[in-house]
């Protein structure tokens, strides 16, 4: 993101951060400087490389997984996800969900949203308008129970929150994730000074260490806005982190800094 559009971007957020404000800027749709047009590489090599890890779009019983994008934008990484058999769901304020769904007719054409596999197949692709930390868009996306959904991708959704709504963000994840589900955080960005405010916000590897293991509960700062790393017990409800690596290819933005790491639950880690 260029230092102007990112200037901008902060002034529009400056004295009102309710999701509204984000809700705008869809409806104008002149401005959205995070709109990269295409999914990250990063997702995809992470796809293509950990499938022992994440596990088959397919369940035994030939139903489909379910994957979940909050904060989807245009849906380019939910169109992926169905792509590699998942049924696949995109959460979003009003505006954006109508742009995702006007994406449709061009993902359709897209080589990069052919099903990778033609036994598998593809999955649906869903978009679903809703507060990611209320409940009620939840019936929506079909969920059996306290099911929960089997992978999760975060990007650019963390980093659009205020600091203030991390424990909120951390105690959903984990609320969210089934149990044997797989947690991917492409983490962005982290080149960025945290001085610097946001949107997009810094951030660090102690960001998700003190936030997914510990979900609700509210991380201490160091006086630069850094999260600090604390050596304590988990909580039991947390996710624990089983891979963090460098992303080899990421957006140009993020080339070079990018890492991706998987979160699961403690009892299925």
């Amino acid at each position: 993101m260029e230092i102007d559009a990112r200037e901008r971007l902060r002034q529009h957020f400056l004295n009102n951060r309710s999701p509204e404000r984000w809700d705008e800027l869809w409806k104008d749709g002149s401005f959205l400087p995070w709109d990269r047009g295409t999914p990250n590489p990063a997702l995809i090599d992470t796809l293509d490389s950990k499938w022992s890890t994440i596990g088959p779009a397919l369940k035994q019983d030939g139903s489909r997984r379910k994957a979940l994008v909050p904060g989807c934008g245009k849906g380019y990484d939910v169109y992926l996800f169905a792509a590699y058999g998942f049924d696949a769901f995109g959460l979003e304020v009003g505006n954006a969900v109508e742009a995702a769904k006007k994406f449709a007719p061009e993902a359709d054409t897209r080589d990069e949203y052919k099903a990778r596999d033609e036994n598998v197949g593809k999955g649906k692709v869903e978009f679903v308008q809703g507060d990611f930390y209320a409940k009620d868009w939840e019936t929506s996306c079909h969920l059996d129970g306290n099911s929960g959904f089997d992978v999760i991708y975060d990007y650019t959704f963390l980093c659009a929150m205020p600091p203030n709504l991390r424990p909120a963000w951390s105690k959903r994840m984990t609320e969210l994730l089934a149990p044997g589900g797989t947690l991917i955080c492409l983490e962005f960005p982290l080149y960025k000074e945290a001085s610097l405010g946001g949107p997009p916000w810094a951030m660090r590897a102690e960001t998700y260490e003190m936030l997914l293991p510990f979900p609700g509960e509210e991380p201490e700062y160091d006086e630069n806005g850094y999260v600090i790393k604390q050596e304590r017990p988990p909580n039991p409800n947390g996710l624990t982190r089983i891979a963090r690596w460098h992303a080899e290819r990421s957006h140009p933005v993020g080339q070079g800094t990018d890492h991706v790491s998987l979160w699961k639950h403690r009892e299925a880690a």
